[in-house]
């Protein structure tokens, strides 16, 4: 499908908001592939640190795409696009709308919680297509533990590696410098991995 054709839905993490440095770069990445869209949570638009109870935050992200399709017009492919607990957020939202979703992209997946509980039961349960993008030195999804659940999943999934990545894909200066590369050259090879798994399945 062309990316004329493509509505991709670019929810935030839990502490920035889609007005964040990181959020608005990704998003002009993103536009070459289809028609962007970002939202902020309950919690964001109402100045509170704390992030809304996963109802309220997955009530949102059905609604900002509700909005978003509506302003897209019918027709085209809706992609679930989401940084870190955005990510998680659209997992859950695609279990819930099944075919009505044609992908996700997941941007630094938080697989692992603030207490160590392995927070997998949503990729479980998948259905539909994702792309897991995650970096090295992410400390809230080893890949170690991301790869014991991968093959567990019924949903068809990839995985780009960012190595050197923290947990929002960025590399740090003295590996960069080493390695003769540019953070430019690092998102680069994550849009043209988006946009490879984009061209399979949405």
């Amino acid at each position: 499908m062309s990316a004329a054709n493509r509505l991709i839905l670019l929810a935030p993490g839990a502490g920035a908001p889609s007005a964040s440095t990181w959020m608005r770069e990704q998003k002009k990445r993103l536009e070459a592939l289809g028609h962007v869209e970002t939202f902020d949570y309950p919690y964001m638009l109402a100045g509170r640190k704390s992030p809304d109870r996963q109802p309220v935050l997955v009530a949102a992200h059905e609604e900002a795409l509700a909005k978003a399709s509506l302003d897209f017009g019918p027709g085209g492919a809706k992609v679930l696009a989401g940084k870190s607990m955005g990510g998680r957020m659209g997992c859950h939202v695609a279990v819930k709308l099944g075919d009505a979703i044609a992908a996700l992209v997941c941007l630094g997946y938080p697989l692992v919680g603030m207490r160590g509980d392995v927070r997998d039961a949503v990729l479980l349960e998948l259905t539909r297509p994702i792309l897991f993008v995650q970096g090295t030195r992410d400390k809230l999804c080893p890949l170690e533990r991301l790869a014991t659940v991968r093959p567990r999943m019924r949903a068809p999934n990839e995985l780009h590696v960012v190595e050197g990545g923290d947990h929002g894909l960025t590399v740090g200066k003295r590996e960069l410098a080493a390695r003769g590369e540019t953070q430019a050259a690092v998102d680069a090879a994550v849009t043209l991995a988006i946009a490879q798994f984009l061209e399979r399945y949405a």
